[in-house]
């Protein structure tokens, strides 16, 4: 609306030049502003490529005819400045290297539409390489920080990789134990009834953690390690409250004997990066409340804090943004979710619901 007021301006402030050059001008500006307009249905690219296309064949046809005798062109200029912008950060490649040069020739070609363009033609030229630079370089930070997302979660999947291989070789070892314990004693009656039982539960188990961990890829050579679980939380809230804010730890009860290992570990996990998130960003919290409980989805952590008000820290030690992210990785790869965002009652509050079993969904 801003931009076509002023077109609209412009064209009741130089109504006295003559009709044609004055008709060309007010119609390339009233299209080009148009499509500086946001749209869904139409991608920046498409409005750029008219937006070009309106904006130069007008210059043309006024250079090379009849030269208006007065250019504003405000709003026509700060609307390709606006898809010169988008075009260069957002689109593919070789798009935004041609439609971007076209959209910063528009721009400098505008001004010359006038008999004397003057200073304005060098502003115009000046803040199109300036809106141009920037824009490029907004690009390749953009570039790099996917780059820097992907990797995360190329790291989480491969960190639950590593977990899986730790708890099938766990169960499967089991599994074989008890198995040639039972054919070498030749256990019958009910000894070989529990001995039976005790494999089929340590298989589904297994079985279990190869379904929710599906599609995650294990480096290869990865040495096993041991798994984190409820025990390590329990461990890490005590550690972070003796020198941050007290922390309250609640466990339904019966969820802490049933929880899967994987499930244990991704709950360690999270909790983990919770707490540290509380030493960059809630610096004034006054208190943690952790609250594990079964959902019928699964088991829903929820990490609540009432701090806002964030440390000061460099930019390396508060770090680039993507703990969240590789948690949230690691939860969809479950088959759950995770959401972190402000708390209704003030602070921040994290919730993660991850299913107990392969067949749970969230």
């Amino acid at each position: 609306m801003a931009l076509l007021l002023l077109v609209g301006f412009e064209a009741l402030a130089t109504a006295a030049q003559p009709a044609r050059p004055h008709l060309v001008v007010v119609a390339a500006g009233l299209v080009v502003c148009l499509c500086a307009v946001p749209s869904e249905r139409i991608p920046p690219t498409g409005r750029g490529w008219t937006a070009a296309a309106v904006s130069l064949t007008a210059s043309a046809a006024l250079i090379a005819g009849q030269h208006a005798r007065e250019v504003w062109g405000l709003g026509e200029g700060i609307a390709l400045l606006l898809l010169l912008a988008a075009v260069i950060r957002r689109a593919p490649g070789r798009t935004a290297a041609v439609l971007g040069p076209l959209l910063g020739l528009a721009c400098v070609s505008a001004p010359l539409r006038d008999v004397r363009p003057g200073l304005f033609t060098v502003v115009s030229a000046v803040l199109t390489v300036v809106v141009a630079a920037y824009s490029a370089i907004l690009r390749r930070q953009d570039a790099r920080r996917l780059r820097d997302l992907a990797a995360v979660r190329a790291a989480e999947r491969l960190e639950l990789a590593r977990e899986l291989h730790d708890l099938v070789a766990h169960h499967v070892t089991g599994i074989v134990v008890q198995a040639r314990a039972a054919r070498f004693t030749a256990l019958e009656g009910r000894p070989a009834g529990a001995t039976l039982e005790r494999i089929e539960a340590s298989g589904s188990e297994a079985l279990g953690a190869m379904r929710r961990l599906v599609r995650v890829l294990r480096e290869d050579g990865a040495h096993p390690h041991p798994v984190a679980g409820l025990a390590e939380v329990r461990a890490r809230t005590e550690a972070f409250a003796r020198t941050g804010p007290p922390v309250v730890l609640s466990v339904d009860t019966g969820l802490a004997q049933t929880l899967p290992d994987d499930v244990a570990a991704a709950v360690y996990r999270i909790v983990r990066e919770a707490l540290t998130n509380v030493r960059k960003h809630a610096a004034d919290a006054t208190a943690v409340r952790i609250g594990l409980r079964s959902v019928p989805f699964g088991a829903e952590l929820r990490i609540a804090n009432d701090g806002g008000r964030p440390a000061r820290l460099g930019e390396q030690a508060r770090g680039g943004g993507f703990g969240l992210a590789g948690l949230t990785e690691r939860a969809e790869a479950m088959g759950g979710r995770l959401l972190a965002g402000p708390a209704a009652e003030g602070g921040w509050e994290l919730t993660a619901v991850l299913p107990l079993d392969s067949g749970a969904t969230a």
